[in-house]
């Protein structure tokens, strides 16, 4: 940290000498894409720019954009490019301008090799593994007009103690660990992420007091799969254990977590969630497909039954849970029997609500070079059955909330009604009700009238 620290000052002299030659002070915009651990690190890049002197923009026409990329789709990747495109016009009419690129598609040799060919004008470009060099990398940025490229293979690095601006005064991620273990044959995190390893638990334990002592109510500890946490730790820890522990912070009122691997979910965490007044009643887990075959063509490495078991065992000892998944239609080899039993496990697990996905071909991973690839115009009618099945099952799960009252932590002024707020329960539900933005920031109890699903 003291290392990042002296170049964060010495980028504050370069931004102030470069702000004095424009008239003006210098402006940041950043852009996450992807998942809740990008907009952590999203939040870490701009307490950063913050403390190097640069002020937030609101669009792209800032002095220094910076993209931090999501790899997970092919799609995602072409939306980084598009977006390229729109600021090498812009960079024209600015040459000061300087963009940046970091993120899980930088960990790809053949995105950089693409990028230092074809996007000569973006300025720098380093990875997942040490964006806590940020610092020490604008600086080596400011001071050059070559473009700095910085990419690591893996790290056991952890660093500890930078800025972080929050986007929410009142609720913060907090990161548990990093990378993944699991090698999914259709994913690409593990190898843009790196392999598992997790925060000592007395500094994820330290930061979690400093934001209660700041005014965060509610906390969101972060992982790959948080259910592994503590294994690379010389003494372990397990994550039911962590989350006794972040239950004793006086100030945080509501803990949430993802994701949870079906896999390594123990009893032990179950119980702990019982027995909580803090942990919020809803778990998200992940299915991906209902067919014992497909998920061992998968490497989910639990089948369709033990899924299942786990989940009639966890609405057992938690009756109010809300459970939500993630299912993939159309992965290689799927049949018309295999999605039928993923369109069981909808209707005997009764979920809150489902994010589904068409299975895309991600170069690097196993999968994408698997026989058997299923016609889309088969997926895509698979998609819509699954996606009516959802609906119909989420608008019947969240309606018995209906005529009830319930905490709701208030988050938003609603974007598209600004005579009403926007909040969410603990069950992860969205709530929306009268009110004025005085009240953003507090839990407050909400009778709950007319349900519109999830």
């Amino acid at each position: 940290p003291k290392r990042q620290y002296y170049f964060m000052a010495r980028c504050r002299e370069l931004v102030r000498k470069e702000a004095e030659s424009l008239g003006r002070p210098l402006t940041f915009f950043v852009t996450t894409f992807g998942c809740q651990m990008n907009a952590r690190d999203s939040e870490k890049l701009t307490g950063i720019l913050l403390e190097a002197g640069y002020l937030p923009a609101e669009n792209e026409d800032a002095d220094f954009v910076i993209y931090n990329t999501c790899t997970v789709r092919e799609n995602a990747n072409l939306k980084v490019y598009g977006h390229l495109g729109l600021l090498k016009h812009k960079k024209k009419s600015k040459p000061h301008m300087r963009i940046a690129l970091c993120g899980c598609m930088m960990q790809e040799p053949l995105v950089v090799e693409k990028l230092k060919n074809s996007y000569q004008f973006v300025d720098l470009i380093f990875g997942t593994h040490n964006i806590f060099q940020f610092a020490e990398l604008l600086a080596r940025t400011l001071e050059s007009r070559k473009t700095v490229i910085d990419v690591w293979e893996g790290t056991q690095e952890i660093v500890e103690d930078l800025p972080v601006e929050r986007k929410y005064p009142f609720k913060s991620g907090v990161n548990i660990m990093f990378g993944c273990n699991n090698f999914c044959n259709y994913c690409i995190v593990p190898y843009v992420r790196g392999r598992e390893r997790s925060r000592k638990p007395e500094d994820i334990l330290q930061e979690i007091k400093t934001l209660a002592n700041d005014g965060v109510s509610e906390i969101m500890l972060l992982g790959q799969n948080v259910n592994s946490y503590g294994k690379t730790l010389k003494e372990p820890v397990s994550f039911a254990e962590l989350l006794r522990q972040v239950e004793q912070i006086e100030g945080i009122a509501r803990i949430r977590f993802m994701t949870s691997h079906p896999k390594d979910l123990s009893d032990e965490l179950i119980q702990v969630m019982k027995e909580s007044e803090k942990i919020c009643r809803h778990l998200h887990l992940p299915l991906q497909s209902g067919s014992t075959r497909i998920l061992s063509a998968m490497n989910r490495r639990y089948t369709k039954e033990q899924y299942l078991e786990l989940a009639e065992k966890i609405r057992r000892e938690i009756p109010d849970i809300s459970l939500t998944t993630d299912i993939i239609v159309g992965f290689p080899g799927e049949t018309e029997e295999d999605f039928l039993e993923t369109l069981d496990v909808v209707r005997r697990v009764r979920y809150d609500n489902a994010y589904t996905f068409i299975y895309s071909k991600r170069t690097g991973t196993p999968a994408a070079s698997m026989e058997q690839q299923v016609p889309e115009d088969v997926v895509k009618i698979r998609f819509d059955r699954l996606l009516m099945l959802v609906q119909e099952h989420a608008r019947r799960q969240t309606a018995r909330f209906a005529g009830t009252v319930q905490e709701v932590l208030i988050e938003e002024v609603n974007k598209h009604d600004s005579s009403l707020l926007t909040g969410r329960m603990g069950s992860n539900l969205l709530v929306h009700f009268p009110g004025d933005a005085s009240l953003v920031g507090s839990i407050r109890s909400v009778q709950l009238l007319e349900c519109r699903g999830f």
